[in-house]
């Protein structure tokens, strides 16, 4: 039976998950002034800002964001912390945590950092409701990985899924062709979509990793986040002062200005705002996330991970952000069907009832108790 603090945990993981993303574009299409030595000759074409001659431009930095990122991650530790402290204080018992090397996590926190920052890389070039759809690529690189990597089999869906997620993402690539550039909000959507696909490449070999090395430990959900934003957070600082002395874009003709980024915020409440509401909305992402699996399961996750992606796409139409796109409607559907077959979930035993696929049921079939394929963070 549903009870208030269900639809308490359901509403808050559509909101925070949402509020996510629109709080990191609203970040990237945010004009402010950073270092004094930001060049000031620009045209419209290469900064939009209105006072680009006295230095104002675009919060352009993917991977402070990725570090706020880690940081909203790192605060699942510290929930973890609170709630057996609160139990502690209560006198209830807490479920024993088994012996664990946190360097378990290591290696998927550095999956983590470069596709996260592939990706916030890809959200300042296109639209956030096509960041958000676009993740659903994964599907097919962790299908694929998990055939040939890890040597598991995969059945008849698995790949009926994999073929619909294919034709969502050519229709949601069109759509951004077709559409074009779109300005602040969209410099380049094209690219900026390869970028975020290519990401998936990236998420997939963490998933994986976690399966093969991680799964085996037996790690609180909350826990293991926050583990991972700890060395998110570490090797995000490392690789931005690196980032400084190498060459790129950004101000001061670096690939990452740590000390732009620093006046950008502290001179702007927009953006100071927008990245606050990216480190704690990830933070209760993830535990509303985790809590609903726990409290309703698995497939309800998903669909409202779905729900949030029509949220955002919903939301850049109300705000002017993007223009309504009937393809790109019919590649979430198709996405959002892909995946659903892929989980062996509605579809897939409809298909079986109609003689389109075997009765078959293995190890690897996805039920309630088991996580699905959707995005544990951001």
């Amino acid at each position: 039976m549903k009870t208030p603090y269900h639809f308490f945990l359901a509403f808050l993981m559509l909101v925070t998950g949402s509020i996510n993303t629109i709080t990191t574009k609203y970040a990237d299409i945010t004009c402010s002034f950073g270092v004094n030595y930001f060049p000031r000759d620009q045209d419209a074409s290469d900064n939009p800002c209105p006072d680009r001659s006295e230095g104002e431009h675009l919060f352009d930095h993917p991977f402070v964001q990725a570090l706020c990122m880690f940081l909203g991650e790192f605060a699942c530790l510290l929930v973890f912390k609170l709630l057996r402290g609160i139990n502690s204080a209560r006198g209830k018992k807490n479920v024993p945590v088994k012996d664990f090397n946190p360097l378990i996590f290591l290696l998927p926190a550095l999956c983590d950092c470069t596709a996260t920052s592939a990706m916030y890389v890809g959200l300042t070039l296109t639209y956030a409701s096509q960041f958000q759809m676009l993740r659903g690529a994964v599907v097919i690189f962790t299908g694929l990985l998990s055939k040939f990597w890890l040597k598991n089999k995969l059945k008849n869906y698995h790949w009926l899924g994999m073929v619909f997620v294919l034709i969502g993402l050519v229709c949601v690539g069109l759509a951004a062709m077709l559409g074009g550039s779109s300005g602040t909000q969209a410099r380049n959507p094209l690219i900026g979509d390869v970028i975020i696909i290519c990401a998936q490449v990236i998420v997939a070999v963490q998933m994986v990793v976690e399966e093969k090395f991680v799964g085996k430990y037996e790690v609180p959900p909350l826990l293991a986040v926050g583990w991972e934003g700890v060395f998110g957070m570490i090797i995000m600082s490392v690789l931005s002062m690196i980032f400084f002395y190498i060459p790129g874009p950004r101000a001061g003709k670096s690939f990452e200005n740590f000390n732009d980024a620093f006046f950008q915020i502290q001179n702007s409440w927009i953006i100071t705002l927008a990245i606050c509401g990216t480190i704690v909305s990830i933070a209760f992402f993830n535990f509303s996330g985790i809590s609903v699996t726990k409290e309703l399961s698995a497939t309800t996750r998903m669909v409202l991970d779905s729900v949030r992606t029509l949220t955002i796409w919903a939301y850049g139409m109300i705000v002017g952000w993007e223009s309504f796109s009937v393809l790109q409607i019919i590649g979430f559907i198709i996405l959002l069907s892909g995946t659903m077959v892929y989980n062996n979930l509605i579809f897939a035993p409809l298909l079986r009832k109609w003689g389109f696929l075997k009765a078959e049921i293995d190890k690897y079939d996805v039920t309630e108790d088991k996580p699905l394929l959707v995005n544990a963070e951001e």
